[in-house]
């Protein structure tokens, strides 16, 4: 069974390091974003063992006219874990705490290559591919989150 939970900037570090940074340091994956006001991180469980963690800060897209925003940052399951649900159940728990302080729009700049996962999500491409050094083709993806 997945638990999922808010967890501490810190606790990202080693799964952005293992999953999605593997060729960079770990200072790498600590985000500016981080300990923003605002921000915060969650994390899935399984056997009480880490095993798939995003981040989430109030960063706006100046693309999106929408006052209220979340920026996902930094998802990531690892790899025998994938297809349990984690990632799925970390954003619908995301998207209860935005809702509820009255957020209504949620975006990331996803890699193309889990471009179709965020899609099963619910979030719509904008725009087109871009690189994001050193990581690669990155593309902009948003939804909005329906009111409670």
């Amino acid at each position: 069974m997945i638990d999922v939970r808010k967890i501490e900037p810190e606790h990202t570090y080693n799964l952005r390091h293992r999953v999605l940074r593997p060729h960079q340091s770990l200072e790498d994956c600590m985000y500016e974003t981080d300990y923003e006001t605002g921000a915060f991180h969650v994390g899935a469980f399984y056997d009480e063992n880490l095993i798939s963690i995003a981040s989430f800060c109030t960063e706006k897209n100046p693309d999106f006219p929408v006052d209220k925003q979340y920026h996902l940052r930094g998802m990531a399951t690892l790899e025998g874990y994938r297809k349990l649900g984690a990632g799925r159940a970390i954003v619908d728990y995301a998207e209860s705490l935005m809702k509820e302080h009255g957020y209504e729009f949620l975006w990331c700049k996803g890699r193309t290559s889990v471009q179709d996962y965020y899609s099963k999500l619910g979030f719509k491409v904008y725009g087109e591919v871009f690189d994001y050094p050193p990581i690669g083709p990155h593309i902009i993806m948003y939804k909005h989150l329906p009111s409670i």
